[in-house]
């Protein structure tokens, strides 16, 4: 198996079909969530919602990059997204979301393996490789933070 199909494999599991590693997935995470409990905010934690938007953020940004593009994707923008307002709000998130990661998944899946050894956009930002795993190991920190505040959520809105 090639080491491309291999990070598809890891990115399906954080993303869309996994259940090794956590348990569950982002997808398995998000799409039953009511909007309510996804904007809420705990302490000064960042919201679901928030979590959802950042890590889109990065999948929708390495895509264009991989499809040929500019990298145009900045930190600081990272968590600036349109007011959440109603279901239907968070709900094209959610669906951004789920055909974001199948579209990112297939571009890394069908990349040719060796512009994994290759400089991501710069030789500051390392190679395609390197951004891949980190895409990944973002995702999964995040992944954490979300089935958390889930949890604390139970309390809130389901004691």
């Amino acid at each position: 198996m090639k080491l491309t199909e291999l990070l598809a494999i890891r990115l399906k599991e954080v993303f869309t079909e996994g259940k090794w590693v956590t348990g569950t997935n982002f997808k398995e995470q998000i799409c039953n969530l009511d909007w309510k409990e996804a904007m809420h905010k705990i302490d000064n934690l960042n919201s679901i919602a928030d979590l959802t938007f950042h890590i889109n953020y990065y999948i929708a940004g390495v895509s264009k990059v991989l499809e040929g593009g500019p990298l145009e994707i900045r930190d600081k923008f990272s968590f600036d997204y349109p007011p959440i307002k109603s279901e239907k709000d968070w709900k094209d998130l959610v669906n951004k979301f789920c055909a974001d990661a199948e579209r990112f998944i297939k571009l890394v899946e069908n990349m040719e393996e060796k512009r994994l050894s290759e400089d991501f956009v710069d030789e500051k930002y390392g190679t395609y490789h390197r951004n891949l795993d980190l895409m990944i190991e973002h995702s999964y920190y995040h992944l954490g933070q979300i089935i958390l505040i889930k949890k604390m959520l139970s309390t809130s809105f389901h004691a």
